[in-house]
C-alpha cells in the first residue's frame, strides 16, 4: 500500500513538472480569460467576454483571420474529499467445531449451536441442520434414480424427509427433543 502511494505521488509530481512549460506559455486570447471576474454562485454562469484577434496597423499586411469568439467554461471547484481509512478489523475466534452423536456441531460467538448431519439411505441422501433455538431445516435432499423426495414439516422443530418409490419409502424424521437433536430413519414397504 505504501509503495502504491509513493508511486502515485511520484507520478503526480512528474506530470506537474512536465506540464509547467505548457502552462507558462500564454496565448494573447488567454489574457481575456484572466480578466474575468470571480464567479459566485448567484451569477453562475457568468457572461463571458468575446476575444477578437486583429493585426497592428503598421505591421506588414497579412491575411487577417476572421474574428473568433472563445468561450471558457467555468466550473465550480471540486470539493476535496478524503478517503476514509478502513476500520480496523477485530479478530474474532473462528467458530468452534466438534462432533456429537454423528452431528457436526458449530458454536458461534454468541453461543448458538448449529448441528449438521448427512443421512444416506437407499432412496437418496439428505443433509439436515438444527440450531439450539430448536429450529430444524433441510439443507439438501437428493433422491436416487427412480426415487422422489418429499419434505413434511408441521412445526419449526419437527420435520420428516421421505424418499419414495412405488410401495417403498425411507423416512428420516428429525426433531429437536430434550435440548438436543434427535433423528430416526425408518423404512416402510419393500
Amino acid at each position: 500500500m505504501a509503495g502504491w502511494c509513493a508511486a502515485t505521488a511520484t507520478s503526480i509530481v512528474l506530470a506537474s513538472v512536465a506540464l509547467l512549460p505548457v502552462l507558462r506559455t500564454s496565448d494573447p486570447a488567454d489574457s481575456a480569460l484572466a480578466q474575468l471576474p470571480a464567479a459566485d454562485e448567484s451569477t453562475f454562469p457568468a457572461p463571458l467576454p468575446s476575444v477578437t484577434t486583429t493585426s497592428a496597423p503598421d505591421a506588414t499586411p497579412t491575411r487577417k483571420p476572421p474574428p473568433t469568439t472563445t468561450r471558457a467554461t467555468s466550473r465550480p471547484p471540486r470539493p476535496t474529499t478524503t478517503t476514509p481509512k478502513p476500520a480496523a478489523k477485530t479478530r474474532t475466534a473462528p467458530p468452534r467445531t466438534t462432533t456429537e452423536d454423528g452431528w457436526t456441531v458449530t458454536t458461534a460467538g454468541d453461543g448458538t449451536r448449529t448441528y449438521v448431519r448427512s443421512f444416506r439411505v437407499e432412496g437418496g441422501q439428505a443433509v439436515i441442520r438444527m440450531t439450539s433455538d430448536g429450529v430444524v431445516s433441510l439443507v439438501t435432499a437428493t433422491p436416487a434414480d427412480g426415487w422422489q423426495v418429499q419434505k413434511v414439516q408441521d412445526s419449526p422443530g419437527n420435520m420428516a424427509v421421505y424418499f419414495n418409490e412405488t410401495n417403498h419409502s425411507f423416512i428420516i424424521h428429525a426433531t429437536w427433543f430434550n435440548d438436543r437433536p434427535f433423528a430416526q430413519v425408518s423404512e416402510v414397504g419393500s
